[in-house]
């Protein structure tokens, strides 16, 4: 097969998109959403895959900042947009395409790749680790009470049209993303993403809402929400629909969740993609009536191993010898050695003997502190070469905060 991998060209957007759709199953995407990642696609970072006068497979990335720990905003590629035709399958166009990425990315300077996968079985030999994770849940709110900490009555709630407040409510995120790792700054553009309201994809719910907490007449947190009506004989029981909700401080928090748990004429609350360790679950009466359901979410590609390492800081003290495989990218591979602590870090390579040996996508997974690499370790992803390397490893990677990814790319 003669294949030829070529930099999108305007024009051919919509050819190159509709194979994408395609690989999705083919469903049309309202106008809405078409218009706003045609809007958002980078064409410089955007990759087709052609057969003669046929696209067979496309990638994109989005140029990113993210949090890491220690707060730092560090350049990303959010790998976005792949696919693959069903025609040409197992014929090295993903592997092509990987590559042409990979390379592009070191050569710009940007020491992370991240990516949500539909499939997470595919990226891990290219790298990729699965870094964060969030919850979707199903509150029976008919029998699940919050305890809402004090100063939750001062907060004034008031409804407003989601375009209207939009300005205070990315505030607010902006707010919140140095204080998170693996939350993503908004680039100009994407604050549309959280308006996005196609009647197609709300699923017999209502038009998008919103609700503002207030103090002193200063937005201090927000939601984001749907109704989804039902009724049957015994009355209504309608499930609100969380869509997105930040809030700067604890009563904030418990205000707008309190305001989700007492929508008149409804008795079941539904969110997806929340924070692991979000409060609202240590308000609750029975969280087992919350049907908590954990999923992966960010994979996380260390393109380069020292600059990545050394832009976050550490929990502890940490001066360990890492001896990395990275056949994928050559340039990895070989020993490092990390010294750091809260102030900062440096990685550097070395001849000196290596006090754990693990392969860059355990090095991913660990990255933003979510996952343990004693945890990894127990699974035989990471072996440990000097005895008590990993406990100081393990400790210093980890994040007060866990690590998470707050919409999708």
């Amino acid at each position: 097969m003669t294949t030829d991998v070529r930099v999108l060209r305007e024009a051919d957007w919509n050819t190159w998109y509709d194979n994408l759709v395609r690989a999705f199953g083919g469903v049309p995407e309202s106008s809405e959403e078409r218009g706003l990642y045609n809007a958002l696609t980078e064409y410089d970072r955007s990759l087709g895959v052609w057969d003669g006068d046929q696209v067979v497979g496309t990638a994109s990335a989005f140029s990113f900042r993210i949090t890491v720990p220690g707060g730092a905003s560090l350049p990303a590629a959010g790998i976005t947009m792949v696919s693959v035709a069903a025609t040409h399958r197992r014929r090295g166009v993903l592997t092509a395409m990987m590559r042409r990425q990979l390379d592009d990315i070191r050569s710009g300077g940007e020491a992370l790749a991240v990516l949500t996968a539909s499939e997470p079985v595919i990226y891990g030999r290219f790298g990729y680790g699965i870094a964060t994770h969030h919850l979707n849940v199903e509150i029976d709110t008919t029998r699940v009470r919050l305890s809402v900490p004090p100063g939750t009555d001062d907060v004034r709630l008031r409804y407003a049209a989601p375009a209207e407040v939009l300005d205070a409510c990315e505030t607010v995120y902006a707010r919140l993303v140095p204080g998170r790792p693996g939350m993503l700054a908004r680039q100009p553009g994407w604050e549309r993403q959280g308006l996005l309201d196609p009647e197609s994809d709300r699923n017999g719910a209502s038009p998008l809402q919103c609700v503002v907490a207030e103090r002193d007449e200063e937005v201090i947190g927000f939601a984001r929400y749907r109704i989804k009506p039902d009724w049957d004989n015994a009355g209504p029981r309608s499930t609100v629909v969380l869509e997105d909700l930040h809030a700067l401080d604890p009563a904030a928090h418990a205000a707008l969740w309190r305001f989700l748990f007492d929508i008149d004429l409804t008795s079941a609350l539904t969110a997806g993609g929340r924070p692991v360790d979000e409060a609202w679950q240590y308000m609750v009466s029975d969280v087992r009536r919350c049907n908590l359901r954990m999923k992966d979410s960010l994979h996380v590609r260390l393109v380069d191993v020292g600059a990545a390492l050394e832009a976050r800081t550490y929990q502890t003290p940490v001066d360990v010898v890492f001896a990395v495989e990275d056949a994928f990218c050559p340039w990895n591979e070989g020993r490092w050695r990390l010294t750091g602590d809260a102030k900062g870090a440096s990685c550097v390579r070395t001849d000196e003997s290596a006090d754990l040996a693990l392969y860059v996508r355990e090095l991913g997974a660990a990255y933003l502190g979510g996952v343990s690499l004693a945890a990894l370790a127990a699974a035989g992803r990471v072996r440990e070469l000097r005895q008590g390397a990993l406990t100081e490893a393990s400790v210093a990677f980890s994040s007060v905060i866990a690590p998470w990814l707050p919409h999708g790319f």
